[in-house]
């Protein structure tokens, strides 16, 4: 269960504006096509109309687009708005285990992997933080990295606004413990933001 204390939840219904968020810790959470993906690029452009591209890192941790049961989720920002070339846009490959992996050995494999792949963009902000953080599936990266990489990276920053997985539709992983973790630490996350959204 999310605990209710020391932050604010939002209705899906609530009009949701960039200048509400500014100077705080926010995370839009939710199963597959909530809608999560939407909502944050919409926060980004508004950020991006009120001139301050120089003070906005996207770190984009989403896997391509994939089909599963004839429905597309996933995809990077850039798949969907150009923003690469406005502001500054951290990126990796990053493959989606519980969709693609054939085993528990493998699914770990790839978890791994991507934990890797996604600590280099992190420290790559850290060298050089800006003011307004977005990030985009930060969800993947709690299966196997640690929580405290996170909290260290909001630090650093003044705004933070990211999304992440929160649902059952993507349970299975073979007895791995990874969606168990994923889950729980992001609720471990929503006691470091000021504003959860649950879509």
């Amino acid at each position: 269960m999310l605990k209710e204390a020391k932050r604010e939840a939002l209705s899906t219904e609530s009009v949701y504006d960039f200048r509400d968020f500014l100077g705080k810790k926010v995370l839009i959470m939710g199963d597959v096509r909530a809608g999560k993906t939407k909502l944050l690029i919409r926060l980004l452009e508004e950020a991006i109309e009120l001139n301050l591209t120089k003070d906005i890192t996207v770190i984009d941790l989403a896997p391509k687009i994939v089909e599963v049961e004839g429905k597309k989720i996933g995809g990077k920002l850039s798949d969907f708005i150009d923003v690469t070339s406005k502001i500054r846009y951290l990126t990796t490959k990053v493959v989606p285990p519980r969709i693609t992996a054939k085993s528990g050995e493998e699914l770990l494999n790839l978890v791994n992997l991507n934990k890797i792949r996604i600590e280099r963009l992190l420290e790559e902000f850290l060298e050089n933080p800006t003011s307004i953080l977005f990030v985009n599936d930060i969800s993947i990266y709690l299966q196997s990295g640690e929580i405290e990489s996170i909290t260290s990276t909001i630090k650093a920053t003044e705004t933070f606004i990211a999304n992440g997985y929160y649902g059952k539709t993507l349970e299975y992983d073979f007895s791995t413990g990874v969606s168990e973790r994923e889950r729980r630490l992001m609720e471990e996350l929503t006691k470091k933001m000021d504003i959860t959204i649950k879509l």
